[in-house]
């Protein structure tokens, strides 16, 4: 059983790889193929890769992965995608991993855990173009397994369109498999992509998930990727189309506003901040989600 786990941990992690692959090509595609509209005559933005490490209390390797940033692109301002492998005792980190393990039966007694995945969130240059988060993962402890992730598009400026088609993309790739699948899921986004201390959703939705697991890896870990392959399909085709529409400076300030939101939501509410930080992975890498320009009124 344990041989077999080790395979199927080995599996998902490149998965995740290969998604990572996927969308760091199709972006510098996008970036090398916007040459009209605005910000066409800047240089085509590629991503820097950095290696990233997770500390362990006592210094021993405790997994890491990597962190791929473009900054200042023709189409984005900024967009990271990460990828990590970490692993160890969720109680090694002092008082916030065991805040992090709460709830995790049996972790009391054998607090071991792996976890991998991958973690995307774009913020454009044009107030146009929607920005986009992205993460699906697996975690595993020895009492128990389940994957976790989804996709959500938060325009500054809304498009019903656009919205249509993101969440239509979703619906198709959840219904490979099941067609409960999709209203479950969309409105567990919206419960938990929602800013309570605003009275409001931080975008207009998609999917989120979180421990799933059926009893049938295989089965799950299909679902799984197909999360992940839903996303090029649903957001690229809107970048496309919004990306050489002008703006003025009421489109560019309701950007930097909506940012706030996106900034405020995740420093505050998102779980996968907190587990980042909790569990001493690189800061950088858990708050590279953060925008580079943000305004509050």
């Amino acid at each position: 059983m344990t041989d077999q786990m080790d395979s199927q941990k080995a599996r998902a992690s490149e998965w995740f790889r290969s998604l990572r692959d996927q969308i760091v090509a199709a972006f510098e595609g996008l970036e090398d193929n916007h040459v009209e509209g605005p910000f066409a005559d800047q240089a085509a933005g590629r991503f820097e890769v950095t290696d990233t490490k997770r500390s362990s209390a006592d210094g021993s390797d405790a997994g890491g992965g990597l962190m791929s940033v473009m900054r200042g692109g023709r189409v984005f301002e900024k967009v990271g995608v990460n990828i990590s492998t970490v692993y160890g005792e969720l109680g090694d980190r002092a008082q916030g991993a065991m805040a992090a393990r709460k709830g995790i039966p049996g972790m009391k007694d054998d607090p071991r855990f792996w976890a991998s995945g991958i973690s995307l969130v774009a913020h454009m240059q044009n107030p146009h173009c929607p920005a986009v988060h992205m993460n699906t993962r697996m975690f595993w402890t020895p009492h128990a397994w389940w994957f976790g992730g989804g996709s959500d598009l938060n325009p500054c400026l809304e498009y019903a369109e656009d919205t249509a088609h993101f969440h239509a993309v979703q619906k198709e790739h959840c219904d490979r498999h099941d067609a409960a699948h999709y209203p479950r899921l969309k409105a567990w986004a919206d419960e938990y992509f929602y800013i309570p201390h605003r009275n409001r959703a931080r975008g207009v939705g998609g999917i989120f998930l979180d421990d799933h697991n059926t009893g049938d890896w295989e089965a799950d870990f299909d679902f799984i990727q197909d999360v992940g392959k839903a996303f090029l399909p649903a957001f690229v085709p809107l970048t496309e189309k919004r990306r050489v529409q002008i703006f003025g400076d009421a489109e560019k300030d309701a950007q930097l506003v909506h940012r706030g939101l996106y900034a405020e939501y995740n420093l505050v509410y998102d779980r996968g901040t907190k587990f980042g930080l909790e569990t001493g992975h690189d800061a950088n890498a858990v708050l590279m989600s953060l925008p580079p320009m943000a305004k509050w009124i």
